[in-house]
């Protein structure tokens, strides 16, 4: 199986399936002297985890991480940085129904036609599970980027969404609902309609946005390695993404240049911001922002006509622990793929000139 690496410089591979052993990875071009805070690796772990709030599956694993390599005292050595997540809560059983059928508008049955073998509990390496893996990394990405802030938060589940000036949120309060969004009023909306969802035995999609400051100008290439394209990339990797657009995105379609060009300031900023941070493919010194979009989750609780390994058409029905709305938790992941697109470009344009 290709394309398990993600990275030029900073780069990451990732191995292990939702129901094996064990996920993780191996980080490699990591440079030495980076003094580690765990803790915070940890911590953008279990903000990722299952378990973790009455809206999201209710697997429960500790989603400890145990390093191997590539730390020595608390610093990065230079070394490849290998890692595992130990799986301690699989019920394999909750996937017998589905060995032999496929679940509409899930990765089942072009994984089964591509490989000719299909690890059905829990979809196996196609699992959302493996994204653990890459919290893992931009976490440590996050600490190489110490100067850098990223943000990410739910802007909308469903119909529910917030507004689109992020300059007046407060990013603080992100974490003070299961939700993750910092916005508690339609926290509360979003919240309760994740609830409704969930007892119609269906699931709901929605938007994660992020907001990227004091990114240094000049990160990026120019032809076909862009910044926006690799966060394009990345983003788009990430399981049950549908879409992403960046700066004024699909609404600058509408606007005439006069309307959507950035004017200079005196001292090179803009005095707007619909290139979202990002000219030419290089980063500009703006803010960058962009919006990811989630499909809702293809395993319902509900009875669905299906088609078998057979060729017959069959119905079918989910059971085990999935979650109804994937945004809360794919928040951490988000900001995980970005500190890692940020974190190769930075090595990357350290030999551009002298």
């Amino acid at each position: 199986m290709a394309g398990n690496s993600f990275g030029q410089l900073f780069r990451l591979t990732t191995f292990g399936e939702s129901h094996g052993a064990a996920i993780g990875g191996v980080i490699d071009g990591c440079p030495s002297g980076i003094e580690l805070d765990i803790d915070a690796i940890q911590t953008d772990l279990n903000r990722r985890k299952p378990g973790q709030s009455a809206l999201v599956t209710q697997r429960k694993e500790p989603d400890e991480v145990v390093f191997y390599s590539g730390i020595f005292e608390g610093k990065t050595t230079g070394t490849p940085i290998g890692f595992a997540i130990h799986n301690t809560n699989q019920k394999s059983k909750d996937y017998s129904h589905i060995k032999d059928s496929y679940r509409p508008s899930h990765a089942d049955k072009v994984y089964d036609e591509k490989y000719g073998v299909r690890d059905y509990r829990g979809g196996g390496r196609s699992s959302a599970r493996e994204t653990a893996s890459r919290v893992v990394a931009g976490a440590i990405a996050k600490q190489l980027l110490s100067s850098v802030s990223i943000d990410a938060y739910v802007s909308a589940v469903g119909p529910i969404a917030l507004d689109e000036n992020y300059q007046e949120l407060n990013f603080d309060l992100t974490e003070s609902n299961p939700v993750r969004c910092p916005d508690p009023d339609k926290a509360a909306e979003m919240e309760a309609y994740i609830r409704q969802i969930r007892k119609e035995g269906d699931t709901v999609g929605g938007v994660v946005s992020c907001v990227i400051k004091d990114v240094p100008l000049g990160l990026g290439e120019p032809v076909f390695d862009k910044l926006h394209a690799e966060l394009g990339k990345a983003m788009l990797s990430i399981n049950a993404v549908k879409g992403f657009e960046y700066g004024s995105g699909f609404a600058g379609a509408q606007r005439k240049g006069s309307q959507h060009n950035d004017q200079f300031n005196a001292d090179g900023s803009t005095q707007t911001n619909h290139s979202g941070g990002v000219q030419g493919g290089i980063s500009n010194g703006m803010d960058i922002y962009f919006k990811v979009a989630f499909k809702p989750v293809a395993t319902i609780m509900q009875t669905q006509t299906t088609l078998n390994k057979q060729g017959e058409m069959v119905e079918m029905q989910g059971k085990g622990r999935h979650d109804p709305c994937v945004v809360p938790r794919a928040v951490p992941i988000v900001e995980a793929m970005a500190a890692l697109v940020l974190a190769d470009f930075s090595l990357l344009n350290r030999s551009t000139k002298l």
